[in-house]
């Protein structure tokens, strides 16, 4: 995942080109662009809008379920295609939505009666697929994490600005009411100076974490519903032999997944990056970690942690272990109050209130005037966090406006949890240089 290693656009695409020749190469600053971008249907407020899942495994399919049953509910969308390189897949994506399916990604793309895809493969296919579908003239739900690498991060930045795609990042946790809450909390300066910002994702469990079942009847020599397309599969990533393992539970190395900080920290730091309110990319970021007690065939360590600093003075601290479910409290701190928003730790877990608790030592009388000295309880809407975050995509598909969780705020809390994945693995303290959009071994030159 070293920055470092990262290839221009084109050759980017090219990269996987053991599986067929790209098609619609996007442009960045160093590659070339199509003659002629293809800007898509324009949709109307009562059109039906078609989506294609692209991935269809236990995550892809539940979220394509989200969407099917949405649009069943209001007739606002339904799913027309689904494609997974795993052919039982698409046989039951198939029957499930009465719809294409397909082992090639490349069909559903070209596809003119699919308006939006939903990204749900593995994350070191996201970024490749997603600037894909936007050049053919599709919007896209991309599944967290967004992509793999600091240079993906800045292509998919630059590929929404020029082909006025939306793009929704799947980290449903940013549609709680609970950080739009939190974010007017600091704009209005109840917190005075942030100074750090906390949180926790603790899970346990006997298997060890990512070791989902195996069908042991499939693999790429197989035939009917038992075949997979193994070098589909790999893609982009390094060229291995067949690993049932690495293709079912792939979460657990470092080809395909971050494993911690790309599946779970995500959901930390999108929404922390919301309710601060100001776009910070980090200034320094170091992690640490282990595998401590899941000893099997997994590269990424089952306990983890990182501490990544602002160029303003704030820092983020970020616990987790998958052999331990104790969480620490989430909470943002500032030097004349605390906001806690959740007491019992879990990010992404529902609490009815936020509460704001002033630094009695240090608040003034303007501040007691404003806001008193006792806590503050702030009440939190429930809701169908997933529900919300897929209405918000198709209606900004609609009115072309920005989603909840768009591609720059994505970006933000991607590079934070990618260097955090770099700093662990090389065992150092690294940097960013946000003018190039680079994970450096320096303090960049200001």
């Amino acid at each position: 995942m070293s920055d470092s290693n990262s290839t221009n656009r084109r050759d980017f695409l090219k990269s996987a080109g053991a599986v067929g020749a790209t098609l619609g190469l996007a442009q960045s600053a160093l590659g070339a662009r199509p003659s002629k971008l293809n800007p898509g249907r324009v949709i109307g407020a009562n059109d039906r809008i078609n989506v294609a899942v692209i991935g269809a495994g236990g995550r892809g399919y539940y979220v394509a379920g989200r969407f099917a049953k949405i649009g069943a509910e209001n007739n606002s969308c339904q799913i027309v295609a689904a494609c997974d390189v795993y052919q039982k897949r698409v046989t039951k994506a198939k029957e499930t939505f009465k719809c294409f399916g397909t082992l090639d990604y490349r069909e559903v793309l070209e596809r003119s009666d699919v308006d939006a895809v939903i990204v749900a493969t593995p994350d070191h296919w996201h970024a490749k697929i997603a600037l894909e579908a936007m050049d053919k003239g599709k919007d896209v739900y991309l599944e967290k994490p967004m992509c793999h690498t600091v240079d993906e991060a800045r292509r998919l930045v630059e590929t929404v600005r020029e082909t006025k795609r939306v793009l929704q990042v799947g980290s449903q946790t940013t549609s709680g009411d609970q950080w739009h809450q939190a974010k007017k909390v600091i704009a209005d300066g109840m917190l005075g100076q942030m100074i750090l910002s906390q949180g926790s994702y603790h899970r346990n469990s006997t298997e060890g974490e990512w070791n989902w079942p195996i069908d042991a009847s499939a693999g790429p020599d197989k035939k009917g519903d038992d075949y997979i397309d193994w070098k589909m599969f790999l893609g982009p990533a390094p060229s291995r032999p067949y690993n049932p393992d690495r293709f079912f539970r792939f979460r657990k190395y470092w080809d395909y997944s971050g494993g911690i900080a790309t599946d779970l920290f995500y959901h930390v730091m999108a929404p922390m990056n919301i309710c601060w309110g100001e776009p910070q990319f980090p200034y320094k970021v170091t992690a640490g970690g282990g595998i401590y007690v899941f000893k099997d065939e997994r590269e990424v360590p089952d306990t983890f942690h990182l501490i990544a600093e602002y160029p303003k003075g704030h820092s983020v601290v970020l616990s987790s272990s998958m052999a331990n479910s104790q969480h620490i409290p989430g909470l943002i701190r500032g030097h004349k109050a605390s906001l806690i928003m959740v007491e019992h730790g879990r990010f992404e877990g529902y609490s009815p209130y936020i509460t704001v608790r002033p630094e009695k030592r240090v608040i003034d009388e303007e501040y007691k005037a404003k806001w008193g000295s006792e806590d503050i309880r702030i009440p939190v809407k429930e809701v169908d966090t997933m529900r919300a975050h897929i209405t918000n995509f198709l209606d900004c598909m609609r009115t072309r406006q920005k989603p909840t969780l768009d591609v720059e705020t994505g970006a933000r809390a991607q590079v934070v949890i990618t260097m955090a994945v770099q700093s662990y693995r090389q065992g150092k303290v690294l940097y960013f240089d946000e003018k190039n959009w680079k994970i450096v071994d320096k303090p960049p030159k200001a």
